[in-house]
């Protein structure tokens, strides 16, 4: 009984690093896109900071 006792706590105890594994992956994809998106709108923000600030 101990036995199968200690195989499903061991069992669970996998399923809490998965979890986490889960969230750094969907971490890494928001940092992805957010690189991405820096990449192909970089001028245009570049430009509209500029704008802002010598309106300033």
């Amino acid at each position: 009984m101990a036995l199968v006792q200690y195989l499903i706590t061991r069992f669970f105890a996998r399923d809490e690093g998965q979890g986490l594994a889960e969230y750094a992956l969907i971490l890494a994809l928001i940092a992805i896109i957010a690189i991405v998106a820096l990449i192909f709108l970089g001028g245009k923000i570049s430009g509209i900071l500029n704008t802002v600030g010598s309106s300033i």
